[in-house]
């Protein structure tokens, strides 16, 4: 897809590795100066280092007015954003019944909290603009019921329900607000979860009728349409990225295959 954005700036939260660096260099390759933020510093400085007109900022989106001085920063230094990135999110699992309310608090504060006050930070200058995109990252998790994952499954359904809110509330005054929903990705992390046998990739493959993994890159090519002019009719939407995951209903795509032959 040939998206231009140039002479836009956009802010991209959890940008120094995995998904949110994905779309970091996806945003800059498309032409727009990034500012790439990250709770680890080093990491969103090496991000920006290699992206044309890009920065690096420190930021924990858990913290509520670290976001607002951040934020007045990055219109300082590099202008108005119109596109925002809400890309951070951390998990805690744990029963439902054990799951401690320091843990619950914590996703809840990150992933939930840290993208309502980031849009609430930076979406009063596009509606100024009268022009701008948000787009946040929430999960098919937030659409199925997952074991041991109370919180981040909440937070993730309450993300697509704030992009609705959202989208109500701005829509008519030139902002768009939608979400991706990426299936399984393989990131550094989820690696090291089927390397620990969390889980193995047959557990996951088993139940994606493409047959492989997402990767960053098909996650940060969804986020590129969203903001783009292709998707300017678009709003309150969250696409699910997950090769087929949740759309299918047989236990596995295998165990039910398809022939030319169909016995009533």
């Amino acid at each position: 897809m040939n998206v231009d954005l140039s002479g836009r700036v956009a802010v991209v939260t959890g940008a120094g590795q995995g998904i949110g660096e994905a779309i970091a260099r996806t945003l800059a390759g498309a032409g727009a100066r990034v500012a790439v933020t990250d709770v680890l510093e080093e990491r969103a400085r090496l991000v920006a280092a290699d992206l044309p007109g890009a920065a690096a900022w420190q930021l924990d989106v858990g913290d509520w007015d670290a976001i607002g001085t951040v934020g007045d920063d990055i219109t300082a230094r590099m202008g108005a954003p119109t596109i925002l990135v809400n890309n951070v999110g951390i998990n805690r699992i744990a029963p439902s019944t054990e799951l401690t309310r320091a843990d619950w608090q914590l996703v809840l504060d990150v992933n939930l909290t840290g993208t309502f006050r980031c849009t609430q930070a930076f979406v009063p200058g596009m509606l100024a603009a009268g022009a701008g995109s948000v787009v946040s990252i929430a999960s098919i998790n937030g659409l199925l019921g997952m074991p041991g994952r109370a919180a981040y499954n909440a937070t993730k359904a309450g993300i697509m329900a704030l992009t609705k809110v959202f989208a109500a509330e701005w829509a008519a005054r030139g902002v768009r607000v939608n979400a991706v929903a990426p299936g399984y990705v393989w990131t550094e992390m989820v690696e090291k979860a089927v390397a620990s046998g969390v889980y193995g990739g047959a557990d996951i493959l088993d139940k994606v009728p493409a047959r492989r993994y997402a990767r960053p890159e098909d996650i940060a090519g969804a986020v590129l349409y969203l903001v783009s002019d292709a998707a300017d009719f678009v709003h309150g939407q969250t696409l699910v990225v997950d090769g087929g995951y949740t759309s299918y209903g047989a236990p596995s795509p295998t165990s039910h295959p398809v022939t030319d032959r169909v016995a009533l």
